[in-house]
């Protein structure tokens, strides 16, 4: 099963896929963690990546869905796979659709998250990264039991700079002019799509997304 996870900043994706996945033994991805594997490990498309990043450029959609290729010859057939976040556009969205017709895959469940802007920015202003496996915690709602620390892998937990205040508004702004039209083209898929709404506590949402994914 492939599911696609939908919401706007803050609402919670990261932390539903991982649970989910970590419930099921499913795969988790997230392009930005497979950036960062990439360059971390040095390999051809992590460099091409690096030379984009260090010129101050986005990173080209073809160059993801290369990363999103190679990862997913690497998953089991019978594993469930969880896009956190990705797609972002419709033209990702019709990509990836042919990204996965190339490993005999398709896009089963679409699933959205929604939350009203006030949960979503104390959320944002409140969360917490880990640097090194990607896990995320909420001062708010979800904090780690170790001060600044992951409790996945003891990496460092870090305030992202596009977390601050004056940048949360203009992440939605974007997240409502560019990702907000998936809502409807993926109510036109053939995976249909299922709103969860997620201002809700952690385990509430879980409950209800995992009923969502079936």
């Amino acid at each position: 099963m492939v599911v696609i996870l939908l919401g706007p900043p803050g609402v919670g994706k990261g932390t539903q896929a991982v649970r989910l996945a970590d419930a099921t033994r499913g795969e988790h991805i997230s392009t930005g963690d497979l950036l960062r594997a990439a360059r971390r490990e040095g390999t051809e498309l992590g460099q091409k990546a690096q030379g984009y990043m260090d010129a101050g450029e986005l990173v080209p959609d073809d160059l993801i869905l290369d990363l999103v290729r190679d990862h997913l010859t690497g998953v089991a057939a019978e594993a469930s796979i969880l896009f956190d976040g990705f797609p972002r556009t419709i033209a990702q969205a019709n990509r990836l659709d042919a990204v996965l017709s190339d490993v005999g895959r398709q896009v089963d469940r679409v699933v959205l998250l929604q939350a009203s802007n006030e949960t979503l920015l104390k959320r944002l202003s409140g969360r917490r990264s880990c640097s090194e496996c990607g896990a995320v915690f909420n001062i708010y709602f979800n904090d780690s039991q170790g001060d600044g620390i992951c409790d996945r892998c003891g990496g460092p937990l870090l305030h992202r700079i596009d977390d601050e205040p004056d940048t949360v508004a203009h992440r939605l702004q974007v997240y409502e002019e560019q990702t907000a039209p998936l809502v409807a083209h993926y109510q036109a898929h053939a995976a249909g799509l299922v709103r969860v709404e997620a201002g809700r506590g952690t385990e509430e949402v879980f409950v209800d997304f995992r009923a969502a994914v079936g």
